[in-house]
């Protein structure tokens, strides 16, 4: 690699970090809490309810070479503020925070598991706010026996805690066989679960037991790019291809290999397969 190339490379690396920022709004008094960095379009990132914003951590870097890149902690995770009331009031408090970044043109919406369920939601009840959308291992609802494990690990974590389904947890982001080679990681994520704040979760999971958007998806106008694991034992694929039938303006991919969170296990796969709708 020549030296002017360096140079280039160095100065983008300093630009990135220089634009890299902790954003802190404030929606009727209560905290939404994200980090920005990069420049270029926007996109906003939904995390799953079984991670945190962290799990973008891989693709993050990548997409600020090209995005402004706004990393959401969801209410109750990180610094921002638990809302009660359900998913509704998670999305109408999710809206505002958009609303009030003041972004130059709408946002691409990138939501995976129960972020990628918000994303849908603001989409759905604020035609408009974003462009288009990157929903990742999530769908429109659930099965009944997807509702009942939800609410059987709501149960179980009022009863006993987070701890006493975390290696449940972290058989719903990974697939066994990257769990066993990845130990360190799969230890640093399961800290990560038991460390959030108990109340959403169990509010999160009764949500999820009752949501149902199968309804409201032909409202959906904005293009969307539905992505699901192949081995998703959270959200399993059939939910992904229920959702992209759904909505008038979606393209299903089903990343091979991959489980509940893609973006963190391969974001190599994960960057290749938004790349282009992205950027359109």
């Amino acid at each position: 690699m020549n030296s002017s190339m360096n140079t280039s490379m160095n100065t983008s690396t300093a630009l990135r970090e220089a634009s890299s920022r902790q954003l802190m709004l404030s929606v009727d008094g209560q905290r939404v809490d994200a980090h920005v960095s990069g420049a270029g379009a926007p996109i906003v990132l939904f995390h799953s309810l079984l991670a945190d914003g962290t799990s973008f951590d891989r693709i993050a870097g990548p997409l600020s070479l090209t995005h402004q890149v706004i990393v959401l902690n969801l209410p109750g995770f990180g610094n921002s503020d638990r809302v009660d009331g359900g998913m509704e009031a998670v999305a109408e408090r999710l809206a505002a925070a958009v609303r009030l970044m003041a972004l130059e043109q709408a946002p691409i919406f990138l939501g995976n598991g129960y972020g990628g369920f918000l994303a849908l939601m603001v989409a759905i009840r604020h035609p408009g706010i974003a462009r288009r959308l990157v929903l990742a291992d999530c769908g429109a609802a659930f099965s009944e026996p997807g509702r009942a494990a939800f609410l059987g690990m709501a149960a179980t974590v009022s009863a006993h805690g987070l701890d006493r389904i975390a290696d449940v947890a972290m058989r719903r982001l990974f697939s066994p066989a990257y769990q066993s080679q990845n130990p360190e990681l799969i230890t640093e994520r399961r800290q990560r679960f038991v460390d959030m704040d108990t109340q959403t979760f169990q509010q999160a999971c009764n949500a999820l037991a009752s949501l149902d958007l199968r309804s409201d998806l032909a409202a959906v106008q904005a293009p969307v790019l539905v992505l699901v694991g192949e081995q998703d034992e959270a959200t399993p694929p059939a939910m992904s291809e229920e959702l992209a039938a759904g909505l008038p303006h979606a393209r299903l991919q089903i990343l091979p290999g991959c489980a509940h969170v893609p973006q963190l296990q391969e974001p190599h796969m994960f960057l290749s397969a938004i790349k282009e709708f992205i950027n359109e």
